[in-house]
């Protein structure tokens, strides 16, 4: 069905083009009332055909979209995109249908004469100030989600773990027993410290570095992300969290997971998008997928940017408790 949508598209581009020629060659004629009354008809033939499209594209190609978000704050993120959509949705299926409509109720005639209407101070208040009042709601609304996700000053006991992009990989070590992190920079790597880490810092100690991210379902989280060489975007789209990865210094964002992996797994649209996706890779024979939430770079950072990816793992508290545990310290690795 994908396909005959993008044929439709192909199509509709071509008879787009088509028209725009047989418009220059008709310069110098002057419809007649039976094309304008053709043309308004086929105006109210494209709107029928216009919302059937907008309806199905609604409803069948919502498998598309993310699943339920995977953390509390990307719950807003949610909350502003549902808004915003309805918004745009109302105003766009009232508008289309006006233009369509009146294109349709308004078709030239001769015995018809256009009536100048030259302004109204009401409506052009109604249609400055409703628009504006809605942005400023809007905007206010994301501001203050992003000082929520940003302004990390007062948590209690977060987890706080460094994301190392680099090409074409990523990297991550835990803040050990002192959450702290120890610094880090590019002057330090050497053999096995890959991630920089200067090993002088009594806080680099008891940090340990891993080759996959686990996180404890209900607390929250703090990454502080650096890059090794060009501007990666560290990107976990279950959790409706993104941010750059800049040489030269560290940035940061938190969140609190809200289901671990398997409870993710368990939900009917992750249901429904994992068994689509494996009828799809059982007709190239590929492996069967199970769903993980991932780490991924959003940013064109070379030829094998898409090769950036990392194992999210989301647990029970006891069951990270017992995984970090497990996890070697940054002193013990390096000697």
């Amino acid at each position: 069905m994908l396909a005959l949508f993008y044929i439709f598209i192909a199509v509709a581009i071509g008879v787009s083009f088509w028209q725009i020629t047989r418009i220059l060659d008709l310069r110098s004629v002057i419809a007649s009332d039976k094309d304008n009354d053709t043309q308004g008809k086929i105006f109210l033939w494209f709107t029928a055909f216009f919302y059937a499209m907008m309806i199905y594209c609604l409803i069948f190609m919502n498998v598309l979209m993310l699943p339920e978000s995977a953390s509390f704050e990307g719950e807003h993120d949610d909350n502003l995109f549902d808004i915003t959509f309805i918004l745009i949705g109302v105003v766009q299926f009232i508008m289309q249908f006006l233009l369509f409509y009146f294109a349709y109720k308004y078709r030239g005639k001769k015995d018809k004469k256009a009536l100048f209407y030259a302004d109204s101070h009401k409506l052009e208040a109604i249609w400055t100030i409703t628009p504006a009042v809605v942005l400023v709601v809007l905007i206010g609304y994301g501001l203050w989600q992003w000082n929520n996700v940003m302004d990390l000053s007062n948590e209690e006991d977060p987890l706080i773990i460094e994301v190392y992009g680099r090409q074409f990989n990523w990297q991550a070590r835990y803040a050990g027993d002192d959450n702290a992190l120890g610094r880090g920079n590019v002057n330090y790597i050497k053999g096995i410290n890959t991630m920089g880490v200067d090993m002088s810092d009594l806080n680099a100690q008891d940090d340990k570095q891993v080759t996959e991210i686990h996180l404890p379902k209900g607390r929250k989280v703090i990454f502080k992300f650096r890059s090794q060489d060009v501007l990666h975007s560290a990107y976990m789209p279950h959790f409706r969290a993104q941010m750059n990865c800049v040489p030269g210094m560290v940035t940061q964002f938190g969140f609190t997971p809200k289901f671990t992996t398997e409870e993710m797994r368990q939900q009917s649209e992750v249901i429904a998008k994992t068994a689509d996706i494996n009828k799809i890779r059982a007709a190239k024979g590929e492996d069967h997928y199970e769903f993980d939430f991932i780490l991924l770079c959003n940013k064109i950072c070379g030829a094998s940017h898409f090769n950036m990816q990392m194992k999210i793992v989301v647990q029970e508290e006891d069951a990270f408790n017992k995984w970090i545990a497990e996890q070697p310290t940054l002193a013990e690795v390096i000697k």
